[in-house]
């Protein structure tokens, strides 16, 4: 009641030209109250509303007791929402429907593209054809459902150029692409999504695993370094006097050697650490931005770069742990300095100087069998968006024929002078995969992304950006920076690839019942690499398993 009584009360001292409350009040003989300003502004257009009218107008001088009660009322501020209700604020979304002051949004609907309070949203609950609306918690941005050329919602996705678009869109620029309704497109995402997110916490459980045999190496060292330490002081205590200078000296390289095996180990440890938590924080991420309801803002806001990082290979070891191995070349050798202190303190001082022991992880070792080569197996596809205009895509994207022209859209990433195709993921860390191979010549390729799309630099190669094995009727050669190799190898359709990013070993292999090394480079690969194919002539097929 006190707050229905507050608000008549600012109605009455309310001027009746702006509404608000009056300012340097005055009264006309008529009985209404206006602001000073307002009255004489009103006085001096055209038309006036005051009941009676004034000839000659007149004189208004200031009513200092109305003044006082209105500097008084606005000493209580402005009246509070009605219980139940909320006033939208800064940050929060307000009901598209409501007239004057807007009330707080409660949810937006995105087949209507507006926002609602509880009481208009009332009939979303109430009217059969308005409850198979979708509603979402409210949100600002639901103007970027609305196609800027057509002025139509966004329900479709073009899978050719990557982007929603609406029902006139899909007959316009768009036709003939790949397209499909946003809520499919969303659940095939949906779907990538958890499959990263899988990907990723494998990740992670393999680098704590790998922390795990860290903190077990730092042990191995430590109690290497410790046994040693106190097998060579009993040794010098034997020998008394004559070996007490030698007896520091082997103990300061001892700790010294211990300390940079420590400090190497430390550092591993630390960057897989920095990684875990890097991946961590991406599965958060991308588990909030699966959890979005809206489909657009969903593919909107999907990175572009995730695929690029979930091929990101993390720091993989194998970490050999020889526990007391790492100084037992110091204790073997101060044994035999009891028996020849004189020869060793003159002549063979530098045998008891530790052995430099390889800690850190190097290079995995190529694998020896095919079967070996599969544990390290990549699932690779080819990019639609990088095929020459007469290669013919088929078989979920692992295979590429030499047909004739196909009806490609224009694409900056579409090789031009060619008949050639890159893979859509980057690889990096160790990978395999096979290509079988039909007709007269074919050129398995890895290559940079950036590699030229125009003229004759753009062919696998021809370029210090790729490197290529030709298969020409069954010989073969390997091409890199237009430097021709010949090769020599069993003949066969079939070639096996193998990768090992961080080590830059790329190696060629004939598959058939036995492998067969063709070719192996040994280089460092600077950006992700991506598998290639070039076809020779029309009906030449290749196909990536």
């Amino acid at each position: 009641m006190a707050q229905r009584g507050v608000q008549l009360e600012r109605e009455t001292f309310s001027c009746s030209i702006c509404l608000d409350l009056l300012k340097d009040p005055v009264s006309t003989s008529c009985g209404h109250s206006y602001c000073m300003k307002c009255i004489k502004g009103f006085w001096d257009g055209e038309d006036e509303k005051c009941r009676q009218s004034f000839t000659p107008r007149p004189v208004l001088l200031k009513n200092t007791m109305l003044a006082a009660l209105v500097e008084e009322l606005k000493k209580t501020g402005p009246p509070a929402a009605p219980a139940g209700l909320c006033y939208a604020g800064a940050g929060d979304v307000a009901c598209d429907v409501c007239t004057g002051r807007k009330l707080r949004a409660c949810k937006s609907c995105l087949v209507c593209l507006a926002s609602y309070c509880d009481q208009h949203l009332q009939p979303h609950y109430d009217a059969a054809p308005l409850k198979k609306h979708k509603l979402v918690e409210p949100s600002k941005k639901l103007q970027e459902n609305i196609c800027s050329r057509h002025d139509e919602v966004l329900k479709l996705f073009c899978r050719t150029d990557q982007q929603s678009i609406c029902s006139l869109c899909s007959v316009d620029e768009h036709k003939d692409h790949d397209t499909v309704s946003a809520a499919a497109e969303r659940t095939e995402r949906q779907r990538e999504l958890e499959g990263s997110r899988l990907n990723i916490q494998q990740r992670i459980q393999d680098g704590e695993k790998e922390v795990k045999l860290l903190q077990q190496e730092v042990e191995a060292v430590n109690g290497s370094a410790d046994k040693a330490v106190e097998d060579s002081e009993k040794t010098f205590t034997e020998l008394i006097r004559l070996v007490e200078e030698r007896s520091s000296d082997v103990k300061q390289q001892l700790r010294s050697q211990q300390e940079r095996e420590v400090s190497g180990v430390g550092e591993l440890q630390e960057k897989l650490e920095q990684e875990i938590r890097e991946l961590k924080r991406r599965d958060a991420e991308l588990e909030l931005l699966s959890h979005t309801e809206d489909h657009n803002q969903l593919l909107l806001s999907y990175p572009s770069s995730l695929p690029a990082l979930l091929n990101g290979a993390t720091h993989s070891s194998s970490t050999n742990i020889r526990p007391l191995s790492y100084f037992e070349d110091v204790t073997a050798a101060l044994s035999a300095v009891r028996d020849k202190l004189q020869d060793v303190l003159r002549e063979e001082w530098t045998n008891i100087s530790p052995t430099e022991v390889e800690v850190l992880p190097s290079a995995a070792a190529e694998p020896a069998s095919r079967a070996g080569f599969f544990t390290c197996s990549q699932e690779v596809t080819l990019g639609p968006n990088t095929a020459y205009k007469e290669l013919l895509l088929s078989e979920g994207s692992s295979k590429a024929t030499f047909m004739g022209h196909q009806s490609y859209s224009r694409h900056p990433d579409r090789f031009t002078e060619w008949p050639q195709v890159l893979s859509r993921e980057g690889l990096t860390g160790r990978c395999y995969w096979e290509v079988e191979r039909r007709g007269r010549g074919v050129r398995v390729a890895v290559a940079y992304k950036n590699i030229s799309r125009e003229e004759d630099e753009s062919l696998f190669g021809f370029n210090d950006k790729s490197w290529a094995l030709d298969c020409y009727d069954n010989i073969y050669s390997f091409i890199h920076n237009i430097i021709f190799t010949r090769v020599s190898g069993p003949p066969s359709s079939r070639v096996g690839v193998y990768l090992d990013h961080r080590a830059g070993v790329l190696s060629f292999y004939s598959v058939s019942e036995t492998m067969t090394l063709l070719h192996r480079v040994q280089t460092t690969f600077t950006q992700p690499l991506h598998a290639g194919l070039w076809l020779c002539a029309y009906g030449d097929t290749a196909e990536l398993n």
